[in-house]
């Protein structure tokens, strides 16, 4: 039962990445006739109405360690998914495009502040032997929405013969957000935040009693409160000379994150194909084989965070965004037509979901002590956040002026260099306790 219940949990709370996932690429279905109807150039077109989502999400990740803190996890998640119920439904009637911006940005709040949350949330309930699974949960419901909105857009398109359906598009997220919303007001506030920073230990006992059995309930909650004392003693923050290694590690991770070029893909899926020579109907459908080749790689790495740990999956997609991105590169420099594009789109990104999107809100989410794992979450978010809008807002400008083929070369060379940062800098944080985990990695700056 017990088991059950952490998972019910876990599952609820990562349900803000499926909303996460399905708000990020719904746009890539309205992309085109957005610009139709409200063309006032392409980097307006990129920077306004395709990114405004993305600067939202900046400025959720960034103070979304907030009211994570100051009124705990709960509360955050709830608010979560209020934005993106109203941001489905304002985008849904928008009549301009400065309206319809807006109402994005709402969701992307909500985008930005979950990648803090969720992840903090989950990791402060579960044990330290599935962490990565529960915390990965987050990351599988992202690529589901991923999936869920391609299918989406293409069953859409293909219903509803009007200019106007990529307002159904975008309106239909109402629904699983409301639904969302719901489900979170059946989960408990995470009894580490409760014990740590609100103080309430019997409380904190009694949810760690309903996941783990009374004996190692009561050991869970001594190692919590040994290290209260410590954290407590002075003002904590993430920018202390001590916290200058994780705060690397995260920095580094959600930079390469980004420069592998996931988002400006994502975004950009349709575009890309019909510009490789597919025609728009077969393109949103490569986008949807795209959404499920990410799921069914994510269902491997979460089989294999717990057991490989964090940074052989890393390897393993390091490797893989080498070789898939080099090659997309060479295809665009050559011309090849067709579905060879599309192809090696589908290794890049079996790649990531296996390496980068399985690891990375798993890794942030451990790097940091208890008190301030909200804050340091909210800064690695934050500059992930920081480069998917910005990296995105460019793709129109970057493909018209140097071209696709050279974009694409640029994303693998980074990815050489993401290989060289888990080789030489990235540690292992599989099933060890999180108290354990902050204090030995703020102990070894280097």
């Amino acid at each position: 039962m017990s088991n059950k219940t952490l998972f019910f949990w876990s599952l609820t709370v990562a349900m803000a990445g499926l909303l996460f996932g399905f708000d990020t690429v719904v746009i890539s279905g309205a992309d085109l006739a957005l610009q139709d109807l409200w063309d006032r150039g392409e980097l307006f077109h990129g920077v306004v109405i395709m990114s405004s989502a993305l600067w939202g999400t900046v400025v959720g990740a960034v103070f979304g360690s907030v009211p994570s803190d100051r009124f705990g996890r709960k509360p955050t998640l709830l608010f979560i998914g209020v934005l993106y119920t109203l941001s489905a439904v304002g985008c849904a009637i928008a009549a301009d495009p400065w309206s319809f911006a807006a109402f994005r940005f709402l969701g992307g709040l909500g985008v930005g502040a979950s990648t803090v949350a969720a992840p903090a949330y989950i990791s402060e309930i579960a044990p330290a032997n599935s962490r990565g699974r529960l915390v990965a949960l987050y990351q599988f419901n992202i690529v589901l929405g991923i999936l869920v909105a391609f299918l989406s857009n293409f069953v859409i398109d293909a219903v509803i013969d009007s200019p106007d359906a990529w307002r159904w598009m975008l309106g239909v997220e109402a629904f699983p957000a409301a639904i969302y919303t719901l489900l979170v007001l059946s989960v408990p506030e995470s009894p580490r935040w409760l014990a740590i920073q609100s103080g309430k230990t019997e409380k904190a006992f009694s949810i760690l009693k309903s996941i783990m059995p009374a004996g190692d309930a009561e050991a869970e909650l001594g190692g919590i409160l040994a290290r209260r004392g410590d954290e407590n003693a002075g003002r904590m923050s993430i920018w202390q000379p001590r916290f200058r290694r994780p705060l690397i590690l995260a920095f580094l991770i959600a930079m390469f994150n980004q420069f592998s070029g996931i988002n400006a893909f994502l975004y950009y899926a349709p575009r890309i194909f019909e510009s490789a020579g597919l025609d728009s109907g077969s393109a949103l459908l490569s986008s949807v084989g795209i959404g499920l080749t990410n799921l069914v790689f994510t269902l491997v790495g979460m089989s294999l965070i717990d057991r490989f740990g964090r940074r052989q999956l890393m390897f393993i997609g390091s490797a893989g965004y080498i070789v898939s991105l080099s090659m997309v590169s060479m295809a665009f420099f050559l011309g090849w037509k067709g579905l060879t594009v599309p192809g090696f789109f589908f290794l890049f990104i079996a790649s990531h979901a296996i390496g980068q999107g399985t690891v990375i809100w798993v890794f942030i989410s451990e790097i940091f002590p208890t008190q301030l794992r909200a804050s340091g979450q909210a800064f690695g978010s934050s500059t992930h956040w920081v480069l998917a809008a910005a990296i995105p807002s460019m793709v129109p400008v970057l493909f018209s002026s140097i071209g696709p083929a050279t974009v694409f070369a640029c994303f693998a060379g980074m990815m050489v260099l993401q290989l060289l940062f888990v080789f030489r800098m990235m540690p292992e944080t599989k099933a060890i306790p999180l108290e354990v985990l902050g204090d030995s990695i703020s102990k070894h700056n280097k």
